[in-house]
């Protein structure tokens, strides 16, 4: 009974873990733009990045979009060049860890960028999403706070899966998402300073309370623990 029992309380947390997985990106070849979506959240949605996606559709540095508008979502054979996307290096990314792994050593936690804080204080150590970020257990209500100082570019919940989600912008390379909000804080275009609180946990996968943080680094996402402090704070 009690073998039965560890089974069953497995494949729940593992549905839950599903249910917060990166989605497969398999885009279609053009996306018709909707009522509330802004270029962040496609881009987001279908894993590109928001400056390919506007070169790539002739879109200026405003990122507007109108309802209706068709964007392609492949790279064209030819751009032209005054959409051109500039050259850009890579972000400095940590080599990623095998997920839940530690740092093999002390200097290991001394090469994570700074700047970072938790974005909550979870009840359970994190548990990696394949192909995403992590879940963080908590209680409906906790604060949600900014991950890194940066500027709010998506607030709603059109992206499937995520519920309630901001997106923050940190640089032009590196974006974060805080989804399952019970109570969005802010507005998209306001400025966040890091540990600033931009929302209340709310419901995630299966009714459990839970944030589900991602980072992504141009429209790619990569581990977010190699970026946090090694331990969450001790208060909310």
């Amino acid at each position: 009974m009690r073998a039965r029992r560890g089974l069953v309380i497995a494949a729940v947390l593992g549905a839950a873990l599903a249910g917060c997985a990166a989605p497969a990106v398999r885009p279609a070849a053009t996306y018709v733009v909707r009522r509330e979506d802004t270029l962040y959240a496609i881009a987001w949605r279908h894993g590109i990045d928001y400056r390919d996606l506007a070169a790539w559709n002739g879109i200026g540095p405003d990122y507007r979009i109108e309802v209706g508008q068709v964007l392609t979502l492949t790279r064209p054979a030819i751009l032209p060049p005054s959409r051109r996307p500039p050259e850009r290096a890579a972000a400095a990314v940590p080599a990623a860890p095998t997920p839940g792994s530690a740092p093999a050593h002390p200097a290991a936690a001394a090469r994570r960028p700074g700047g970072w804080t938790w974005p909550t204080v979870p009840d359970a150590p994190p548990r990696p999403v394949p192909g995403g970020g992590v879940l963080l257990l908590g209680q409906v209500g906790q604060p949600v706070r900014a991950a890194r100082a940066g500027r709010v570019v998506y607030v709603g919940s059109g992206l499937r899966g995520y519920g309630n989600l901001v997106i923050v912008k940190h640089g032009e390379d590196l974006l974060s998402a805080y989804a399952h909000n019970d109570v969005v804080l802010v507005r998209e275009g306001q400025e966040v300073g890091a540990g600033e609180q931009i929302g209340r946990m709310g419901l995630g996968p299966h009714r459990t309370a839970a944030l589900y943080f991602e980072v992504r680094v141009n429209g790619k996402p990569v581990d977010p623990l190699l970026y946090l402090p090694a331990q969450p704070p001790l208060t909310r």
